[in-house]
């Protein structure tokens, strides 16, 4: 018996917005804010299905310099919205955030294609593109995260090196919750779309493992990195 996954043609895909619609609605009758989850779940179909046609294309190329350009997107788009939770020096953080993004993203880019998938070409796009979406949208949230929480525990008048210290804790939280829950209250993505396209649990789960140890490292080179950097922003302020 086939066991692979089938296509879901446009019709099945409608009802999975039946319930989502119903949410909507509710949140329009409570008076919350509707159309701004309206307008999120509108814009994600059409970056979605924007993306599915790029992808496609992408895919069909052999080009590193495709592949290196939509690379360079990710890391200059992601260090961009990393930075969105800082009000004051946002510019100034951005090209340390940037730095440290790009740095721990490369590092582990460079392991896993190389050493650890051992693919012929680092620019197979199929490939490349998603590991590298993981790896710069987790360094993101972390860098974020540890940009929030630094520049919080220096507005309370804490000296760097004891609001580094909190920020790097806050930046690992959601990475290490999700390693603790892994397998426990959760199948994660790449693991989930594996076994339900018919690959072995014990093959899906060598390759969860190897994402997760991606997304734990890169996320803390780049934070680690960033708050380094960062000083040379705030050190003025301190002295």
């Amino acid at each position: 018996m086939d066991n692979s996954i089938a296509n879901i043609s446009l019709i099945n895909l409608g009802f999975a917005a039946i319930p989502a619609l119903w949410v909507i609605w509710v949140l329009f009758k409570w008076s919350l804010d509707g159309k701004n989850a309206l307008y999120s779940i509108a814009r994600m179909l059409t970056q979605l299905l924007l993306v599915g046609y790029v992808l496609s294309y992408i895919f069909a190329t052999d080009s590193a310099w495709v592949v290196i350009g939509v690379l360079s997107v990710m890391v200059f788009a992601s260090s961009w919205i990393a930075m969105g939770v800082v009000k004051v020096h946002r510019r100034a953080l951005y090209r340390h955030a940037l730095l440290a993004i790009a740095t721990g993203g490369v590092i582990m880019f460079v392991v896993i294609m190389l050493v650890v998938l051992e693919v012929d070409a680092w620019y197979t796009p199929h490939i490349a593109i998603p590991i590298a979406g993981m790896i710069f949208a987790n360094s993101m949230n972390s860098v974020s995260l540890a940009a929030e929480r630094l520049s919080v525990e220096l507005s309370r008048g804490e000296r760097y090196l004891q609001a580094k210290t909190a920020a790097l804790q806050t930046a690992m939280i959601p990475v290490i919750n999700s390693l603790f829950a892994v397998g426990l209250v959760s199948l994660p993505g790449m693991m989930t779309g594996q076994i339900l396209s018919g690959v072995s649990p014990l093959i899906a789960a060598r390759y969860q493992i190897m994402v997760m140890l991606m997304i734990f490292a890169a996320s803390g080179i780049s934070s680690i990195l960033f708050l380094i950097s960062a000083q040379r922003v705030f050190q003025p302020r301190e002295q």
